[in-house]
């Protein structure tokens, strides 16, 4: 629906997640057990406890949230980000259930075909949004980017297979790991847009592209 905005709207970056953030507040008042909702709370979490929302849930929709309000889709890093945890983290869940009997070294929880998936589907994901993008001019799209998209999957992916991933969640470790890494990669390929709207007439726009453009002159 990101194409549908007008690129004229400033508020569009924070009227797009409107209804995630409605159900960011609707998760977090079943979760702190001030409204019961079990069909919520059964479809959502792993073991029925409603404090699970908590954590998983709550981060994915905090994470898809704040990715549409700071980097809004005339940045890669917004691409990375969604598709890595999207899809790339929804099939490693999905292949790690159904082909996972062979468990990495470093994670006995986690599996050679759940990262494997992981990165295919995020890398394959991104590349169709980023042509899908270039259609209406929010992105660019060329080989350079493709390469990009694949490392910043693959970093992804490995941080996803680490056992912090376990402790903490991966839906908080995998968009640290694109942004992260996103950025690093993005800005030693030399790719514009990487944050704030920047193709945007907006404030946060202007402070971004001030930023970039003075660490750049800097080096």
């Amino acid at each position: 629906m990101w194409p549908l905005f007008s690129s004229d709207d400033v508020y569009a970056p924070f009227l797009a997640p409107l209804i995630i953030v409605i159900n960011i507040i609707k998760v977090t008042v079943i979760g702190v057990g001030v409204v019961k909702d079990e069909g919520v709370v059964n479809s959502m979490t792993r073991h029925g406890d409603y404090r699970e929302l908590l954590k998983g849930p709550l981060y994915y929709a905090c994470a898809i949230t704040l990715t549409t309000i700071v980097f809004w889709r005339t940045s890669p890093i917004s691409i990375a980000v969604i598709c890595n945890l999207c899809a790339g983290d929804g099939v490693a869940d999905i292949a790690g259930r159904r082909f996972g009997q062979v468990k990495l070294p470093h994670n006995p929880e986690k599996s050679y075909a759940g990262s494997i998936a992981m990165f295919m589907a995020g890398f394959i994901a991104s590349v169709l949004y980023m042509c899908y993008f270039n259609i209406f001019g929010f992105v660019e799209k060329s080989w350079t980017m493709v390469g990009a998209f694949g490392a910043i999957s693959l970093a992804a992916a490995v941080v996803e297979s680490l056992p912090i991933s376990t402790r903490l969640d991966d839906n908080l470790t995998v968009p640290l790991a694109s942004v992260l890494v996103g950025a690093l990669v993005l800005y030693f390929i030399g790719a514009t847009n990487l944050c704030c709207m920047s193709t945007d007439d907006s404030s946060l726009s202007a402070i971004a592209e001030m930023v970039f453009a003075g660490s750049r002159s800097s080096k």
